[in-house]
C-alpha cells in the first residue's frame, strides 16, 4: 500500500475540511490499534490455565509493544502529513489548523528506539522495576511498555480534543455550512 504524502489528495471543495477528515481518520486508526492491543492483553488471561507465566507474560509485553509502536508510527505519520498539507495552504487556513499543529509541537513524540531504551526513560524504568518487585519480576517489561501505551493514548486524546475544537470553531464561523462537510 502506497503511503500518502499529505491530507490533500482527496480534498473535494474545502482543503481544511479534507485535512481535518484525514487527521481525524488517522487518530481513530491509532486509537483502534491501542484498543486492539489492550483487548488482546485482556483476553490473554483466558490462556492462563494452559500457558505458563514465563511464556504468557512476555507475549503480553510484546502485544503492548506492538500496539504502542504502531500508534507511535501513526502519530509521526500524522505530523508529517499535516505539516506537508499545511505547507500548501494560505495563511488563513493555516491559522485555522494551528491548534492541531500546536499539539505536535507541545507534545513531541520521540522515536521508537528512544522510547524502548530504559536508560533514556528512567522514570518509567523506575516505576516498572518497582511494580515488578511488588508483583512479579516478569511483569517489569509489561509495566514498561504499558507506560508507552498510556503515553500514546494520552497524546491521541489531546490531539482528538484539538480536532474537535477546530471543528467547533469552523462550524461557529459559518453557521450555514453543511455539518456533514466537516465531520
Amino acid at each position: 500500500m502506497a503511503q500518502e504524502k499529505d491530507y490533500l489528495r482527496n480534498q473535494g471543495s474545502n482543503a481544511v475540511s479534507a485535512i481535518i477528515k484525514g487527521i481525524d481518520r488517522d487518530v481513530e486508526r491509532g486509537e483502534d490499534a491501542l484498543m486492539l492491543g489492550f483487548c488482546v492483553v485482556m483476553l490473554s488471561s483466558t490462556f492462563a490455565p494452559v500457558a505458563p507465566p514465563n511464556i504468557l507474560l512476555p507475549l503480553v509485553a510484546l502485544t503492548f509493544a506492538i500496539s504502542a509502536g504502531f500508534a507511535r508510527k501513526n502519530y509521526h505519520n500524522m505530523e508529517r502529513k499535516l505539516l506537508e498539507s499545511m505547507a500548501q495552504l494560505d495563511g488563513h487556513d493555516k491559522n485555522i489548523l494551528h491548534p492541531i499543529a500546536a499539539v505536535f509541537t507541545d507534545y513531541p513524540m520521540h522515536s521508537l528506539a528512544e522510547s524502548f531504551n530504559p536508560l533514556k526513560n528512567l522514570k518509567r524504568t523506575w516505576k516498572s522495576a518497582l511494580g515488578g518487585l511488588l508483583i512479579n519480576p516478569l511483569w517489569m517489561p509489561i509495566f514498561y511498555v504499558m507506560g508507552m501505551q498510556i503515553i500514546e493514548e494520552k497524546n491521541l486524546g489531546i490531539l482528538n480534543k484539538a480536532i474537535i475544537g477546530v471543528e467547533q470553531k469552523i462550524s461557529s464561523l459559518s453557521p450555514l455550512r453543511n455539518e456533514h462537510e466537516i465531520t
